[in-house]
């Protein structure tokens, strides 16, 4: 999938966003799984709540890591979490 601008991306029903306090790590809790969350994942993650369309998203993002390249890593992304069914 090509993510388009207007998508409202959100977790899958089974799947939470919890944030390990011991090892400093987020992760994705799913039925019988477990995903560690690396870099800055968990904090995609968690604008991915079905009101802030994907631009959105990749605006807030852009303010907080001024020169990333938020604007093809974060689509690029989020169309791997929906592949995997992750997200919506």
């Amino acid at each position: 999938m090509t993510a388009p601008a207007a998508w409202r991306p959100a977790l899958a029903p089974a799947v939470h966003l919890r944030h390990d306090r011991v090892r400093e790590v987020d992760l994705l809790v799913m039925p019988e799984r477990v995903v560690v969350l690396r870099g800055t994942a968990g904090t995609v993650l968690r604008l991915c709540d079905g009101d802030r369309d994907l631009d959105t998203i990749v605006g807030e993002l852009s303010e907080r890591f001024p020169g990333a390249p938020v604007a093809t890593e974060v689509p690029a992304f989020l169309d791997r979490m929906h592949e995997e069914g992750w997200i919506r």
